[in-house]
């Protein structure tokens, strides 16, 4: 099977697209490491030129010769310049085309050339799928003091055997980030199904019943936030110990400070 014949919507529009193979020369699999901890769309982001002018990037990353794992469809929201850094920093967007097959695609495709931005409609008829894997291969809960993902990986990974075990054990104290302005939001976990149940909100509804983030759009929630744990507890922990805990990031945060953060009390 072709990917054409696995994605023909695809296939139908190539000319609106470009392939990323995304290598590490000098370490291949830096690429399939950063998708597992939910970094690819960071890295993806940054370009030392403006690689993506087209509408759409179909991703992959190195998975083994000649291998590459398949890791999304961005729309390419335009590029800016980093004056600092001489890059180029762009806005893309993860889309729900083809989701079901992110972490699960694995592809054949020998690149013999450098570039690894190439226009789709070069490649299209040379990508053939290898395997379709029955879980995303993005299964390894990193650790709890390792946790830094995007909203729309977090969707992507909240129900996994992994994930769903690691948070739902667990109380804690959590931290929001939103990239888009660096305002923080500070909460805690201590009801039903722990930090797994509390993150499901935030999937479900984008604010979980927050006041001041539910002022934001869901669709700024989606493309902006970051999700990190400050501190966990063993479910046995007394939950007035986890509010204190969660008082004190407040302050030390100054999440409360309208300038600074989201929290309202």
């Amino acid at each position: 099977m072709t990917l054409s014949q696995l994605m023909p919507a695809v296939c139908s529009d190539t000319l609106n697209y470009k392939a990323h193979f995304s290598k590490n020369p000098k370490d291949p699999y830096e690429s399939l490491h950063d998708f597992e901890v939910g970094k690819f769309k960071d890295g993806q982001e940054d370009q030392t030129v403006k690689n993506f002018e087209r509408k759409y990037i179909l991703s992959f990353v190195y998975y083994n010769t000649d291998e590459w794992l398949f890791v999304g469809i961005y729309e390419s929201l335009g590029a800016q310049k980093v004056e600092e850094t001489n890059r180029y920093k762009y806005d893309t967007k993860l889309l729900d085309l083809y989701s079901e097959y992110i972490g699960r695609v694995v592809i054949k495709y020998k690149k013999e050339f450098r570039n690894s931005y190439p226009y789709l409609e070069t490649c299209i008829d040379d990508l053939e799928v290898l395997e379709i894997k029955r879980e995303t291969h993005r299964l390894t809960f990193p650790g709890y003091d390792k946790v830094n993902i995007s909203w729309e990986d977090l969707r992507s990974v909240i129900d996994t055997d992994s994930w769903k075990t690691a948070l739902e054990n667990q109380k804690g104290v959590y931290l929001i980030t939103d990239t888009s302005n660096g305002k923080r939001y500070v909460g805690s976990a201590f009801g039903e199904d722990m930090l797994w149940g509390r993150w499901k909100d935030y999937i479900k509804t984008g604010h979980g019943g927050n006041e001041k983030l539910g002022k934001l759009t869901f669709e700024h929630i989606q493309n902006y936030f970051k999700y990190s744990i400050l501190e966990i507890f063993k479910s046995t922990t007394d939950d007035q110990t986890i509010i204190d805990r969660e008082s004190w990031w407040k302050e030390v945060l100054l999440t409360r400070d309208e300038k600074y953060g989201y929290n309202g009390n």
